[in-house]
Order: C-alpha cells, then structure tokens, then sequence
C-alpha cells in the first residue's frame, strides 16, 4: 500500500504500470497503456490519460478559460 506522505516534493512525474480505461455506463471513454502519474506528497495520485487514447467525440470544451493554481 502507499501513503500520499511518502510522494515527494516538488511533485514527481512517473508512467502508470497498469492499463488505464475510463467506462461511462457501457462507453469506453479511454483506454491507455500510456497514462502517467502525477504524485505530490499528501494528495491522492492524479492520472493523466494522452489525449490520443481518448475515444473522439467523448469530452467537450468547458466554455470557460482554463484553471489556475498559483502553486504548481
């Protein structure tokens, strides 16, 4: 098991090792062998699915500008 206390800081970039799918009810919306993982002490693993492995058609744009956070 893992503890979010170990991850580092400045937070750490690494490939996932295990296949990644995203499901939607019956809908694969994702599926990635090529996800990575974003690991920063004392927050949950955050994937990151390439673009390229999510199916075409199944995200749409916020209509809002983009986030920011002023510590990353």
């Amino acid at each position: 098991m893992e503890s979010v206390w170990d991850y580092p800081r400045p937070p750490a970039l690494e490939p996932c090792t295990r296949r990644v799918r995203v499901v939607l009810g019956d809908v694969t919306i994702a599926d990635s062998a090529r996800a990575l993982r974003l690991l920063e002490t004392s927050h949950p693993p955050a994937i990151y699915v390439p673009r390229q492995d999510v199916a075409p058609g199944a995200l749409t744009a916020a209509g809002r500008p983009p986030s920011f956070c002023e510590w990353k």
